[in-house]
C-alpha cells in the first residue's frame, strides 16, 4: 500500500494512542480511571440549547441544506459584535468566517499561508494538531522553547526567522502548559510579524475560561489589524459543542475569499446544526458561560494546591490555566514511559510531554487536562499521583 511520505511520517493521533492504552486493564469500582488526557467537555450542552436544537431540526428547515460557505450571516455577525466588544476592537463580519471546528480554522488559515518548502513558528510545548497538519502538508516546524515561565520569548522568534518563514503560531490560553500571554508578549509578536511581512495566527480556544478581567490583549484595536492577524476560536469548549465541530476564524475579507475556496472543498459548509447551537448559545447563554469559567477557575485553584503539596515529593507544576496543567514529574523513566504505566498503577490517563515537542524533549513532564474532574477528583487525583510516587522513593530508600 502506498501512502505519500509526508502522511506517513506524520505521527498518530496523541488522543487516540492513549486511549489505546486502557485496553484490557481492569479499574476495580472503588478506583475507576481518572481521565486526564483529553481537554474536550464530555457532558451535553444545557438543557435550553438542547431544546433550542431540537426546535431547529423539527421546525427549522434550512437546518439540514447546505449553507453559505463562510458560515451563517447571522452567527458572523454575532461573532464580530461580541468580539469586538471584549476586545474593545473594530471587527465586521466580513472579517469573520465560520469552520468545521477550530482544528479546521487552523488548517485553513495554513492552506492560504505556506506549501511545501515554506516553514511557520510553533512554539514549544506545541498543540499536537498544529504540529501534526504542517507536517501532513509538507512545511516545516520551526520549534520556540520557551522562556521563563513557559512564555515565548518575541527575541527568540526573531532570531529563529528563516526567508521560508510564513507565519508565527501562538496559542493563549495555552494548550498545553495552560498559561495566559501578557498582552505586551502577544503585542510584540504582532509587531514583529508586522515588521517582517508574516501573519501571527493566534488560537484563542479557550478564551472563554481566562482568568483575567477584560480583554487579553489589544490586537483588534488597529483598523489595519487583519493585515497581520488571524484569530482561531472553538464553540465547542464554550458551549459543550465537541460533536457539531464549529470553530471560527477571524482575518481579512481577502483572505477569507481564499478561505473559502479551502472550505468548499474539504467540508462545503460548517454544520448547520452546530452553527444554530453557537448563535443561539451567544445570544443567551451568557451568564450560563459565566458561571462554567468559574467553576474551570475553581479546578485550577484545586490544581495548584494540589501540586502545592506534591512539590514534597518532587512533583512540579510548570504552568496551569484554562483547562490545563503541565507538571514535571519526579520519575526516572520518560514520561511516554510514566504515561503508560501510571493507567495501570494509579488508574489515571494523562499525555506525557513527549507529545508536545520534539523527538528526545518532553520526557520530563505531563499534560493534565483537568476540566472534567471537579475538586473533589482532582483530590483523588493528587493522592494517587502521591501514593505510586511513595512508592518510588521507598524504592529508591531500599536500594541506597
Amino acid at each position: 500500500m502506498h501512502v505519500s511520505p509526508a502522511m506517513a511520517a506524520c505521527e498518530a493521533p496523541p488522543v487516540m494512542e492513549a486511549r489505546r492504552w486502557v485496553e484490557g486493564v481492569s479499574f476495580p469500582p472503588g478506583r475507576p480511571l481518572i481521565n486526564v488526557s483529553q481537554a474536550a467537555p464530555v457532558e451535553p450542552p444545557p438543557e435550553a440549547l438542547r431544546r433550542a436544537m431540537a426546535e431547529a431540526v423539527m421546525e427549522d428547515d434550512a437546518t439540514h441544506l447546505y449553507g453559505p460557505v463562510l458560515g451563517l450571516p447571522e452567527l458572523r455577525a454575532e461573532v464580530a459584535a461580541q468580539f469586538a466588544a471584549a476586545y474593545r476592537g473594530r471587527i465586521t463580519s466580513e472579517q469573520v468566517s465560520i469552520t468545521s471546528g477550530c482544528n479546521q480554522a487552523f488548517a485553513a488559515a495554513m492552506a492560504t499561508l505556506a506549501g511545501p518548502g515554506d516553514a511557520v513558528l510553533l512554539p514549544t510545548p506545541w498543540y499536537f494538531n498544529h504540529k501534526m497538519w504542517l507536517d501532513m502538508t509538507g512545511i516545516e516546524t520551526i520549534p520556540l522553547p520557551p522562556g521563563p515561565g513557559l512564555l515565548p520569548r518575541v527575541e527568540d522568534a526573531e532570531a529563529a526567522l528563516t526567508e521560508r518563514t510564513r507565519a508565527l503560531v501562538l496559542v493563549t490560553p495555552n494548550n498545553p502548559a495552560g498559561v495566559e500571554y501578557p498582552a505586551e508578549t502577544v503585542a510584540a509578536f504582532a509587531e514583529l510579524a508586522r515588521a517582517r511581512g508574516l501573519a501571527l495566527v493566534i488560537d484563542e480556544t479557550y478564551r472563554d475560561f481566562d482568568s483575567r478581567a477584560g480583554a487579553p490583549h489589544g490586537l483588534f484595536a488597529a483598523d489595519d489589524w487583519d493585515e497581520t492577524v488571524i484569530q482561531l476560536y472553538s464553540f465547542s469548549k464554550a458551549y459543550r459543542l465537541t460533536g457539531h465541530r464549529v470553530g471560527a476564524l477571524l482575518a481579512a475579507p481577502a483572505r477569507l475569499a481564499q478561505v473559502e475556496k479551502f472550505l468548499d472543498t474539504v467540508a462545503i459548509c460548517p454544520p448547520q446544526l452546530g452553527q444554530r447551537a453557537a448563535l443561539w448559545g451567544m445570544r443567551n447563554l451568557r451568564q450560563w458561560l459565566a458561571g462554567e469559567r468559574t467553576e474551570i477557575l475553581d479546578r485550577r485553584a484545586a490544581i495548584e494546591e494540589a501540586f502545592a503539596e506534591l512539590a514534597a515529593q518532587g512533583w512540579g507544576l510548570e504552568g496551569s490555566g484554562a483547562y490545563f496543567a503541565y507538571v514535571r514529574h519526579p520519575f526516572d523513566e520518560p514520561s511516554d514511559v510514566l504515561a503508560r504505566r501510571l493507567v495501570a498503577e494509579a488508574g489515571v490517563l494523562c499525555l506525557p510531554g513527549t507529545m508536545f515537542m520534539p523527538p528526545g524533549e518532553g520526557t520530563a513532564h505531563l499534560r493534565l487536562a483537568f476540566a472534567n474532574v471537579d475538586r473533589a477528583g482532582i483530590g483523588q487525583l493528587a493522592g494517587r499521583l502521591a501514593g505510586v510516587t511513595g512508592r518510588l522513593l521507598a524504592s529508591r530508600e531500599r536500594s541506597a
